[in-house]
């Protein structure tokens, strides 16, 4: 179908399900905020029937409010934030699954602005976070990864889980990714016994630990590394995966390394940690949130789908939400057609249609400015709904 031009003007009352799925526009409307200016949008331009909220997200940080949007309940515990000071961090929990976002543990709004620690930065909080939804019952935990300051391989989240990093004089390592060039022993005989729980990782970063597309290379500049310190994170992660591997191979935790496995390099290494000490299994973000919101009975009935995010660009076609929504739209029988909100889009027509999604409604569309866009996000995402409206649903 492609939509019919004309003015945003009320149309006649049609019946029907709307199913709003978009993640956030960082930094001006989270997930849930996108859904009611869509949904008071689409009244606006003269639908009746019903609008269905789905919030969602890919992993990163609001997983937690996109599961929490999907029936969960919050749960809190105080943990270690990346500079170790202790922190509220929130997660979701129902019946005996847990969803864990690394972000609420050790992201990067966490520490004060301006003031990074690409060398000290620690996940020991996704650790204890980890414990206490254990202790809360669950059996199953996602563990969303994105949007952390940490570059310490998940060592912080391992020593949280009671593993002792030693260096050469017997000491316990300090925190972050810069000590560890000086570790010398991973002792695990005290790590906590995590076998009955299912661990899922949800990601869409496929970066191995080490190298030019790893961890410290790639991601460690976007956490305030330095040029001289990514060489320090690069050695550190390396010594750590060599010791970590031998390790967890001497306990028989895992057939072999994982270092180069699709996903190793996630928030700063911390897939690595997953994979190999906590067995993770790595999916999509967006497939297992959607998954968690029963997403496919949403789409009974449905005779549109709206999803998107704050940039429609190159990497939204890397497994992000608006390219899940589309697909798990697509999947569906009947096929429900898709179109996308974005603050900005630079995905061509055919890009979009190839990704699953008939048409983009941006707001630089209906407003140039982009500090515009971003002060005034919410008005202006009515107007591009009430279009929608006129377009797809007369």
């Amino acid at each position: 179908m492609t939509p019919r031009t004309g003015s945003a003007r009320p149309i006649a009352p049609p019946d029907g399900t709307v199913v709003i799925a978009a993640d956030k526009f960082k930094g001006s409307l989270a997930a849930a905020e996108v859904a009611e200016r869509v949904a008071a949008g689409l009244a606006r331009g003269g639908f009746t029937g019903t609008t269905v909220a789905v919030p969602v997200a890919d992993g990163g940080d609001g997983t937690v409010t996109a599961a929490l949007g999907a029936g969960f309940r919050r749960a809190e515990a105080k943990v270690h934030g990346p500079a170790a000071d202790l922190v509220t961090a929130g997660y979701a929990l129902r019946d005996e699954v847990a969803v864990i976002e690394a972000a609420q543990a050790c992201g990067l709004t966490l520490l004060p602005p301006g003031r990074l620690a690409p060398l000290t930065a620690t996940s020991r909080g996704v650790g204890e976070l980890i414990l206490a939804a254990r202790r809360a019952g669950a059996r199953r935990i996602v563990l969303g990864v994105g949007g952390v300051a940490t570059t310490d391989g998940g060592a912080g989240m391992l020593q949280a889980l009671g593993a002792r990093l030693i260096d050469e004089t017997a000491r316990e390592l300090p925190p972050g990714g810069g000590p560890l060039a000086r570790l010398a022993a991973v002792d695990l005989t005290g790590l906590a016994d995590l076998s009955e729980v299912e661990f899922l990782l949800a990601s869409d970063v496929d970066n191995p630990l080490l190298g030019p597309a790893g961890a410290a290379a790639v991601y460690g500049p976007q956490k305030g590394a330095s040029r001289d310190q990514v060489p320090l994170l690069e050695a550190g992660l390396r010594r750590w995966a060599d010791l970590a591997e031998a390790g967890a191979a001497e306990a028989g935790a895992v057939p072999g390394p994982v270092r180069d496995a699709p996903g190793a390099g996630a928030a700063g290494g911390l897939g690595f940690a997953a994979l190999l000490f906590l067995r993770a299994r790595m999916r999509p973000g967006i497939e297992l949130l959607l998954d968690l919101a029963g997403f496919g009975s949403r789409l009974d009935g449905a005779r549109l789908v709206i999803t998107g995010e704050g940039s429609l660009d190159a990497q939204t076609l890397h497994g992000k939400a608006p390219v899940g929504v589309a697909r798990a739209a697509a999947a569906h029988q009947p096929p429900v057609p898709v179109v996308a909100v974005a603050g900005r889009c630079t995905l061509t027509a055919a890009q979009l249609r190839a990704a699953g999604i008939a048409h983009a409604y941006p707001l630089t569309g209906i407003e140039p400015d982009p500090a515009r866009c971003m002060a005034q996000a919410g008005p202006l995402l009515e107007l591009l709904a009430a279009r929608i409206a006129a377009d797809w649903l007369g």
